[in-house]
């Protein structure tokens, strides 16, 4: 406690009087402590003292403020000469507020007046620092509303169910390391028949990444409805998104684009800077079909190839994020050595069997430990002729 004016004043009270002052001191303690807020709890301490002990003024001042916080009754300009001031401290003893108290008639206050003072000034520390966290949480609370929200959103543009194609099995799957994430998965026919599969990743994670990602899905679907050449839709993506600004060409987006030909069993793909895709023929040949350029958004100007295979009976594709091979145990990667080799050398030529043989292979590598990446992968499987 510090003092404009020195004084060594101190009144002596009868036992009944303590006892009354130790009684309003408890009720005055009950009353800050039910406020909610910062500034009720400043506020209701204030109009206590002002009130309790005839004070002329209180007021609340924060570190390094130069207004008070709340202020109650009348008090003398700043730097309030011949005022008390008390330090409100948290648990961690930093200082919250400063309490700063006008006597009446700029006098002294008596030795009950003063532990009256402190204790309240003690109890409002203690529930300042409790309103500041109910804040905390409620904005917490309101944070992860939005997040589940936006998952919400993330999931309702995800492909409910994979094409139904004669004599294909078509399996997608994406996981969130958040509550959201900057994986794209996307399935869309075309009006010439064929069907467009992509799997796309956006540097990053959590939700700036699956802003990016809901950007990249609404210009991708505008420019596939209007059947532009697969290689020259991932030309006019990167321009597109490179042209977005500084800030997008951080989130580049590394992509596969998969269009598939039924009904010649021909599949038409671009790697836009992903993951090679892998294509394993009915006798267990493996193509990588690697990257023609960079990840949309990183360059201007970039262009891109695409190439065709055939795709006959017994032959299957997978394209896949890297959230799939930078799976650790330990130091130890999963690596994509682990992942083709699962994909290859699985017996069943159905795609959701395959993803789940994926991802519990992942699982038991890395003994089901929480994800550090968004995982999405896409299997594409031409059945065999019975």
């Amino acid at each position: 406690m510090e003092h404009g004016t020195s004084s060594s004043s101190r009144n002596s009270l009868p036992l009944e009087q303590q006892v009354a002052r130790l009684q309003a001191l408890l009720e005055a303690s009950r009353q800050v402590h039910s406020a909610i807020r910062v500034d009720e709890v400043l506020d209701q301490t204030a109009r206590i003292l002002v009130r309790e002990l005839e004070m002329d003024g209180a007021l609340f001042l924060a570190p390094a403020a130069a207004e008070p916080a709340i202020a109650y009754g009348e008090l003398p300009p700043s730097p309030y000469h011949n005022c008390f001031r008390f330090p409100l401290l948290s648990k961690e003893k930093q200082l919250l507020f400063d309490l700063i108290i006008a006597p009446p008639d700029h006098g002294s206050l008596s030795l009950y007046e003063e532990d009256f003072v402190e204790g309240l000034a003690l109890q409002t520390a203690v529930a300042v620092e409790n309103a500041l966290l109910h804040e905390r949480d409620l904005e917490w609370a309101r944070v992860q509303q939005d997040l589940n929200a936006a998952r919400s959103v993330q999931r309702s543009l995800l492909p409910r169910a994979m094409p139904q194609i004669p004599a294909f099995s078509i399996a997608g799957r994406s996981t969130t390391c958040y509550e959201v994430g900057g994986d794209y998965l996307d399935a869309m026919a075309m009006p010439d028949g064929s069907h467009l599969f992509v799997v796309a990743d956006v540097a990053g994670k959590g939700l700036a990444s699956a802003i990016v990602a809901t950007s990249f899905r609404a210009a991708l679907r505008s420019l596939a409805g209007q059947s532009v050449p697969l290689a020259d839709l991932a030309t006019r993506l990167n321009q597109q998104h490179w042209e977005e600004g500084t800030e997008a060409r951080r989130r580049y987006v590394t992509a596969l684009f998969l269009r598939l030909d039924a009904h010649h069993s021909a599949i038409e793909i671009v790697n836009a800077g992903h993951n090679p895709a892998v294509l394993v023929s009915p006798g267990g040949d493996l193509a990588m079909i690697e990257a023609s350029g960079t990840p949309l958004g990183m360059l201007s100007g970039m262009s891109y190839q695409s190439q065709s295979f055939d795709f006959p009976s017994g032959t299957r594709i997978l394209l896949y994020t890297d959230g799939l091979t930078e799976v650790f145990c330990g130091d130890e990667e999963f690596g994509p050595d682990r992942l083709i080799s699962e994909f290859r050398n699985h017996p069943s030529l159905h795609a959701e069997p395959i993803l789940d043989s994926l991802w519990e292979a992942i699982g038991a590598f890395s003994h089901n430990a929480p994800q550090i990446d968004d995982m999405t992968a896409l299997a594409l499987c031409h059945l065999e002729k019975v």
